[in-house]
């Protein structure tokens, strides 16, 4: 029998909508939260607030968002807040077009409310269809 992890099926996800021609953004929560940051706060001078490659434009609008191992970030206010900005724009398409967004985690429904906001919770518990993968860890498999 052939065991899968949940990162494996995202990109089993993100490579069929790829295909299709659709736009899909994988990134870690950690670097996707620390790039928003990075790219608000100017940072990073790589970054072009005119150019058509603003990260946080992409993250609003891909087709696709798959934001992997949410819970392995550091949380401050400013990160709380652009995870649920994210998470609210897409939900309610305040970005003018229909985009999904695929979360993976080791955290449970009630982690999830304990180390976040209510707000990105709820969202998440309310919005998101929540698949539970059982099993140890494939990378520690041989």
């Amino acid at each position: 029998m052939q065991v899968y992890g949940k990162t494996f099926m995202s990109n089993c996800v993100a490579y069929e909508l790829l295909k299709k021609g659709k736009t899909v953004l994988y990134q870690t929560a950690p670097v996707l939260l620390e790039s928003i940051i990075d790219y608000k706060f100017n940072k990073n001078k790589n970054y072009n607030n005119n150019s058509n490659d603003n990260i946080y434009k992409s993250v609003l609008e891909a087709d696709l968002l798959i934001i992997d191992d949410l819970g392995t970030e550091s949380l401050n206010s400013m990160k709380l807040s652009e995870l649920f900005n994210i998470i609210n724009t897409r939900i309610l398409n305040q970005n003018n077009k229909i985009t999904k967004t695929i979360i993976s985690t080791n955290l449970n429904i009630n982690e999830i409310f304990n180390n976040y906001e209510e707000r990105i919770g709820s969202r998440i518990a309310g919005y998101y269809d929540i698949y539970c993968f059982f099993g140890d860890d494939l990378r520690f498999r041989k």
